[in-house]
């Protein structure tokens, strides 16, 4: 069975938003929308370093252009700001765990896969506009990028 583009493309954008439940119970810092992170901001929320490192790690791989510029720079702030608002959901979420009872855990764990949604129907096309504006080699090799993640998360929960 073949996969297609959009379905690959979907469930890499859901593997960008994927955080752990536990990075999320970190405290959440408000980052400048600047390209350049300062070491000190990143290294205060370990969900806005791993974001930045993501970043940075797929902007290198990428080979992104100076014309491709500000297609990715939206990318990268969506991405930022996805981060930010997962971490913020799933902190909301662990303070209320306490005094749930089972049925409002699932509800707020529905509210937090809601969410998720909610932030790849703004990753998509972002990345969307950043994808067309690559040339068709550019584009393999993104396709290639992502595919790779996509094999290693895979990999990763079958070890587990």
């Amino acid at each position: 069975m073949q996969v297609t583009r959009s379905a690959r493309s979907l469930a890499v954008a859901l593997a960008l938003l994927l955080v752990p439940t536990a990075v999320w119970a970190q405290s959440a810092a408000t980052q400048a929308p600047a390209r350049d992170v300062p070491e000190n901001k990143a290294a205060d929320n370990g969900v806005e370093a791993r974001v930045e490192a993501r970043i940075k790690d797929l902007r290198a791989k990428l080979h992104i252009t100076p014309a491709q510029e500000p297609q990715w720079d939206q990318f990268a702030q969506v991405m930022r700001q996805n981060a930010r608002d997962m971490n913020q959901a799933g902190m909301n979420r662990a303070q209320q765990i306490p005094s749930m009872n089972a049925v409002q855990d699932m509800k707020s764990y529905q509210q937090l896969a809601e969410a998720h949604v909610q932030r790849l129907q703004k990753l998509i096309p972002a990345f969307e506009a950043l994808y067309n504006a690559m040339p068709p080699q550019q584009q393999q090799l993104a396709d290639q990028v992502f595919r790779d993640n996509a094999d290693r998360r895979a990999q990763s929960r079958a070890g587990r």
